[in-house]
């Protein structure tokens, strides 16, 4: 089902923290906050997670302010968005500017079902690293998601100088339910049966910062857990 109060808020920087501390079985998060004429508004990026949840994080740039149309032509604020393409929102998959087009495409997703056949976890499993099929995914030029692990810092480390940077910011996720803010910045599909989060599975729903330079373009920064598969069907479960 659609990931309620999904959307996306739009504003400029103001200020970066981090949770003070990391501690074992804490979430770990940064949080910048944007200038909005609603006033501020503060995002949750989780960055990383207890033990048994691996995290992995990528940065994809190359992009351009028509690469983002539809939400650039937003007012600053928080915004509602549809889980249909049209309206705006990301796919970590479906989307088209965050993949490759080559000739390769076939054999890119040949290779996301064989990662999943291999790496798909029992309910209640961990599910950190690498696996066999990640390693094959890497060797092709397309866009599958990167087996770039998260310590947290190392996540921040690289966002932080593009918020600094950015002319203006845009955080996809849930609109927090008191308060102006956003959470579930990351990927809102693909975790298994049996979670506490697949009601919230859907296509056309997932959470990233994208932060538009003056030159006029823009980087996309992601997040998922490694619970969660890349291959989903119409209603985002794992398929």
């Amino acid at each position: 089902m659609p990931l309620p109060l999904y959307g996306v808020a739009i504003g400029t920087f103001q200020a970066f923290t981090r949770d003070p501390s990391h501690d074992f079985g804490h979430w770990y998060h940064g949080h910048p906050t944007l200038a909005t004429p609603e006033g501020p508004y503060r995002a949750a990026l989780d960055v990383d997670s207890p033990s048994d949840n691996g995290v992995a994080h990528r940065v994809v740039d190359g992009l351009t302010t028509a690469d983002i149309a539809a939400v650039r032509a937003l007012a600053d604020g928080f915004h509602p968005l549809a889980s249909t393409p049209a309206s705006g929102p990301l796919d970590y998959v479906r989307s088209p500017v965050l993949q490759d087009v080559t000739w390769l495409a076939p054999l890119a997703a040949l290779v996301r079902r064989l990662r999943l056949l291999l790496k798909r976890p029992a309910v209640g499993a961990a599910a950190f690293g690498p696996g066999l099929a990640d390693r094959l995914a890497d060797l092709l030029p397309v866009r599958a998601f990167p087996r770039v692990g998260s310590n947290g810092d190392n996540a921040l480390d690289v966002l932080r100088p593009h918020l600094q940077a950015a002319s203006r910011i845009y955080v996809f996720g849930r609109r927090f339910d008191t308060g102006p803010g956003v959470h579930d910045v990351h990927r809102n599909q693909g975790d298994p049966y049996g979670s506490q989060w697949w009601d919230d599975n859907g296509p056309w729903q997932d959470g990233a910062v994208v932060c538009e330079h003056p030159t006029g373009s823009v980087l996309v920064r992601q997040i998922k857990f490694d619970t969660q598969v890349l291959t989903t069907d119409e209603d985002g479960h794992p398929r």
